[in-house]
């Protein structure tokens, strides 16, 4: 039998934490932004684990216990958060401004982009990882993966923009069957009004995206922010240079990509050889 899933921290718990930290670091007579520096990562992830916004990591935990001279105090805070949740801790502040994101620019070279991704689709994904997720657990990650598409229908919608690498949409994952329905539901979305999916071809000689997948979000406020993932982490990113880096890259990404009509022209045929 497995183990039990122990719950996620509440709220208050992830305060808590959050206002440890910032004691400690005012303790050290360290800024945000230098505490942030020492640990290599931005000050925006140093900002929202002290607010509570953002549960602390274990491997971020054990560098602040050392830069913050405290004896494994946050790492064994960190350690008792929850192995497994239907939103990993480190993506929750970008599922947040996702939601009510006026616009979003997301060019991804391993998947389909969970925005457009079909319940088939999602679950194929899911089933993909390793170490496995328990049925229920896939599930649960599915149904969530849907529910984000709820900003593709609402009465104003973002303007959402996607560049998708052609090998993510060849790569037949979950069999013909969930392919089939992935190809249709693509052409679908590219007639919603504020929807635009471009298939950046094998056959381009150039390539912005080499560096991997990455989002730009608008708020409602018209700030701008950045967001890329890893195997294991990912980055909430606010520093205006590092956005204007990634945004050119995704202005070069759509010169470079088939326009809508030439991408709408491929799912057909795709479609048809099926």
């Amino acid at each position: 039998m497995p183990p039990k899933k122990r719950p996620r921290p509440n709220a208050t718990s992830m305060k808590m934490v959050g206002r440890q930290v910032a004691a400690a670091r005012a303790a050290k007579g360290l800024t945000q932004k230098q505490l942030a520096a020492l640990i290599r990562v931005d000050d925006e992830t140093i900002a929202s684990i002290e607010q509570g916004r953002r549960t602390l990591m274990p491997h971020v935990a054990e560098l602040l216990d050392v830069h913050l001279d405290l004896p494994g105090t946050l790492t064994i805070a960190a350690n008792e958060m929850p192995a497994f949740d239907t939103t990993p801790p480190w993506a929750e502040e970008y599922m947040d401004r996702e939601y009510t994101a006026v616009a979003l620019s997301w060019y991804d070279n391993q998947v389909v982009p969970g925005l457009l991704q079909t319940e088939g689709y999602a679950r194929a994904v899911f089933g993909c990882r390793v170490p496995a997720y328990r049925d229920e657990e896939i599930s649960a990650l599915t149904s969530d993966r849907l529910a984000r598409q709820e900003i593709l229908r609402r009465t104003t919608p973002p303007t959402l923009s996607f560049v998708i690498w052609e090998p993510v949409i060849l790569h037949r994952i979950g069999g013909a069957e969930v392919y089939e329905d992935l190809l249709l539901h693509l052409i679908t979305c590219m007639e919603l009004p504020d929807v635009s999916i471009q298939v950046m071809p094998l056959d381009q000689p150039l390539h912005a995206g080499l560096n991997g997948p990455f989002t730009l979000l608008e708020t409602p406020d018209h700030q701008h922010f950045a967001y890329t993932e890893s195997q294991r982490d990912s980055r909430l990113i606010s520093d205006l240079d590092e956005v204007s880096i990634l945004a050119r890259k995704y202005a070069m990404l759509r010169t470079q990509a088939l326009n809508t009509e030439q991408t709408r022209g491929l799912l057909d045929r795709l479609l048809g050889e099926l």
